[in-house]
């Protein structure tokens, strides 16, 4: 599933092709990707001009003259600017200048018009770029493991199994530790974590694990200095000692036994 990284660089590749123009017609064809009527969505999109294009999460989320458009793009969609359409175009917006695609094989993604701001972005936690290192310290005061309440969009927005792995990996926090038994000092080297990979995921333009791209059809970079997600059975970079996988919150979760501590 595409993380905040990889949201991030979708909407910096389609913001400059989306800004200021105006929808004159769309089509969707998923009822998974857009519940309800698509007739009524396809109504209330016609001749919006859109007025800016964000990140809240892992959303993106087009403010209307009329109203907001969200998608989240699930684990498999992609939203793109250049492109033919195919089997899983489930999504085509005619702008008065280009084209906007939505593609989604698996159908997990979702487009959504609200009046205001979406009821599902409403329930997001802080963003992780902009919170502060006091706050985050009083959110970890809580008896779950830190690496499901990482997963939790409640407690930080956008955080998702790759950047998890990652922050802990890089902070030396074994993935089952509680949240409410870290030192301050430990705290706050996840925090520093957290922001430093972020930002430097940003920079290479996400991670391409399997078939994300950004609005260009371009891939990411961040995947090559993957050190823990992904590497199961691999040599830990400091240690030498093999990457192991567990279940965590349901999710597979890669950590290096020998580096990272409870």
């Amino acid at each position: 599933m595409p993380e905040l990284p990889e949201v991030e660089t979708v909407v910096r590749s389609v913001a400059a092709h989306l800004t200021g123009r105006r929808i004159l017609e769309s089509k969707f064809t998923s009822k998974f990707v857009t519940p309800g009527s698509r007739t009524k969505l396809a109504q209330r999109l016609l001749g919006r001009r859109i007025e800016s294009v964000k990140r809240r999460g892992k959303f993106i989320v087009m403010a209307l003259d009329e109203g907001t458009l969200t998608v989240h793009l699930g684990m498999t969609g992609k939203l793109l600017v250049k492109g033919q359409t195919n089997e899983h175009t489930h999504g085509i917006f005619t702008l008065d200048d280009g084209m906007l695609l939505y593609h989604d094989p698996r159908q997990f993604g979702r487009i959504e018009w609200s009046g205001g701001e979406s009821p599902r972005v409403k329930r997001l936690g802080p963003e992780p770029l902009e919170i502060s290192l006091e706050e985050f310290q009083v959110r970890l005061k809580r008896p779950t493991r830190i690496k499901a309440l990482l997963l939790n969009q409640a407690f930080l927005a956008g955080l998702g199994n790759i950047y998890a792995d990652e922050s802990l990996f890089a902070a030396g926090i074994h993935p089952l530790t509680p949240a409410n038994k870290l030192t301050a000092a430990r705290a706050e080297k996840l925090y520093r974590a957290i922001q430093g990979i972020l930002t430097h995921a940003i920079q290479l333009g996400g991670s391409s694990i399997s078939d994300y791209v950004n609005a260009e059809g371009e891939r990411g970079w961040f995947q090559m200095e993957h050190r823990a997600y992904g590497r199961e059975g691999e040599p830990c970079v400091n240690c030498g000692k093999p990457i192991r996988k567990i279940l965590v919150a349901q999710r597979g979760t890669h950590y290096c036994p020998h580096c990272q501590k409870k």
